[in-house]
């Protein structure tokens, strides 16, 4: 339909038909796309050496965190790997460090902002490397889902957990709400502390997680879970489902893990006999369900850790870990596959290239505080409220 019919119809283009008629822009989208300054050129073969003399240049004052899913390139200046828990904690216990240069997503660097003093400064290389399943919960949502429960008269029996891949915002209203985060490591004692203070959690925002512990750990069966959408009314529920069900859960995944499927795994066992099957418990319920161990990203580097010389495994995680990791235990006689047969990088971590980190480092060392990542103080409360709920979990 063109423009003058529209306007013979007296019908109004929505924001989104004219973002994706190219006729307006979104400004959350497009962030992090420029940089004031002068990017450095990938092909520039002096990169690592301007990486390392930027970084020897301020010294203590940096810290840099690079997690696992991050590129070669740029987790080989890291000074800790690790998960995204991991790192802010890192982060936290390095108070004499001006700069905290995360090499990670959104969410991530939030989390360090939070746990880290006001005299720390915390810096997202590039602004655009946000999270898929962070961004399919906003606090607009989750605020009309609180609505919903109340309505159908649950609000005050149900406990939100949110899970550590959220946005600041949810993490405060999960503080505010009397609930807790989770990791992808503690996410069955988040749950036992949960149903300890209520007989009902709201899980947010990643489905596979919340169905994952409540009924591979936990003994729960898939019909005490229900799955609340956010672009259906009510959540796409009736208030007799919600008043039935024990785990009412966000409609959101992980990009990457939810590409993991059944024929993935089967596949694998097929061209690879013997082969042992590892996932992340953000895959569906049943990759899970098929493969022969489940765990954390750092859980997936301990099995292949201890895994005896000449054993096979297929790991459904981020393609630049399974990569690393086959590379690394490659001369142990271990052989690693990622579990898919298509390549997938998580698309928002690799936003964080080597000009980026780079341009951010160099421009810390010239005195110019760039791309900073600060939490508003009311968020940052309630938001350390429900971290610090998660830390006092026995």
């Amino acid at each position: 339909m063109t423009t003058a019919q529209t306007q013979e119809l007296d019908v109004q283009p929505t924001p989104l038909a004219l973002l994706l008629l190219g006729r307006e822009a979104d400004p959350k989208s497009e962030r992090g796309v420029e940089c004031p300054g002068e990017l450095p050129s990938p092909s520039d073969p002096d990169l690592v050496a301007r990486a390392r003399a930027a970084k020897e240049k301020l010294g203590d004052k940096v810290f840099v965190l690079g997690h696992h899913y991050q590129r070669d390139e740029v987790i080989q200046f890291a000074d800790v790997t690790g998960d995204s828990f991991k790192l802010a904690r890192d982060a936290a216990a390095r108070p004499q460090a001006e700069y905290i240069v995360f090499c990670g997503v959104h969410f991530m660097a939030e989390s360090a902002d939070i746990l880290t003093s006001d005299d720390q400064k915390v810096v997202l290389p590039d602004l655009a490397a946000g999270c898929s399943m962070a961004d399919m919960a906003t606090a607009e949502q989750v605020a009309e889902c609180w609505d919903v429960l109340t309505e159908a008269g649950i609000a005050e029996q149900v406990v939100p957990v949110s899970y550590m891949n959220s946005s600041a915002d949810i993490k405060a209203f999960t503080g505010k709400h009397g609930g807790t985060i989770c990791t992808s490591s503690n996410a069955k004692r988040a749950l036992e502390w949960a149903f300890e203070q209520g007989e009902k959690v709201l899980f947010l925002p990643d489905q596979h997680l919340g169905r994952n512990t409540a009924v591979r750990d936990m003994g729960m069966s898939l019909e005490d879970c229900v799955v609340y959408n956010p672009h259906r009314p009510n959540g796409g529920l009736t208030a007799e489902e919600l008043r039935a069900a024990k785990m009412i859960l966000w409609r959101g995944h992980c990009s990457v893990h939810g590409r993991f499927s059944l024929d993935s795994v089967n596949d694998v066992r097929e061209r690879i006999p013997g082969v042992n099957v590892l996932v992340h418990p953000e895959c569906k319920h049943e990759v899970v369900a098929a493969a022969d161990y489940v765990g954390s990203t750092e859980y997936i580097i301990r099995a292949l850790e201890a895994a005896p010389a000449g054993s096979k495994w297929a790991i459904g995680t981020e393609l630049n870990l399974v990569r690393r990791l086959a590379n690394r235990f490659a001369p142990e006689g271990k052989e690693i596959v990622f579990l898919d047969k298509t390549v997938c990088f998580c698309s928002t971590m690799n936003r964080i290239d080597l000009p980026h980190l780079v341009w951010a480092l160099e421009s810390l060392a010239e005195g110019n505080l760039v791309n900073r990542i600060q939490v508003d103080k009311e968020t940052e409360a309630f938001a350390k409220l429900a971290l610090e709920r998660m830390l006092a979990l026995p």
